[in-house]
């Protein structure tokens, strides 16, 4: 199967709060513990992460985490691809799809 497709047909079976990380079961049974601060700092919206201006140059914002901004509230699935994490802080513009949060866990796994 080559990358694209199976980025297209990542799944996610389980997810949970577990303390201060964040549980995720694969649909390949592949679990990943992620902690809530690196999720939060890896937000990929384009407040936190900036996005391109007209010439395609991407200028990275300063982001000031609150003292609430690494506790999660809740969280909702987008369609069949993400999940949408709901913030203590306020902040919930952050799409994480199911193929982010495994290359997320790939790396904390580094």
């Amino acid at each position: 199967m080559d990358e694209g497709r199976k980025i297209m047909t990542e799944t996610l079976q389980h997810v949970a709060i577990i303390g201060d990380e964040f549980a995720c079961v694969f649909g390949d049974s592949f679990e990943a513990y992620l902690p809530l601060a690196m999720l939060r700092r890896a937000c990929p919206c384009a407040a936190c992460q900036g996005e391109p201006d007209a010439l395609g140059r991407v200028v990275r914002p300063l982001v000031e985490h609150g003292p609430r901004a690494f506790e999660l509230s809740r969280f909702e699935q987008v369609g069949g691809y993400a999940l949408q994490l709901f913030w203590a802080d306020g902040h919930s513009s952050g799409i994480y799809s199911f193929s982010y949060l495994r290359k997320l866990a790939a790396i904390g796994e580094a």
